[in-house]
């Protein structure tokens, strides 16, 4: 299995939030778990699936269950 990786670009575009969202986030703990390599933000695409997959909601105070 090939695991895939978005660098901090490709997932603000994915999410259409700004780069400084991501790292806002991370300084807060906010958002999916990421790897630091040599200085580079990486996420794993499954991690990122995990992270939507945990925010689904079917209204305004229920969770989906996962």
């Amino acid at each position: 299995m090939e695991i895939i990786h978005f660098n901090q670009r490709n997932l603000a575009k994915r999410w259409d939030v700004s780069e400084a969202t991501l790292e806002r986030w991370r300084t807060e703990g906010i958002g999916p778990k990421y790897l630091k390599l040599c200085g580079r933000v990486l996420y794993r695409l499954v991690d990122i699936e995990e992270y939507e997959s945990a925010c689904l909601m079917s209204s305004t105070s229920k969770a989906v269950a996962v």
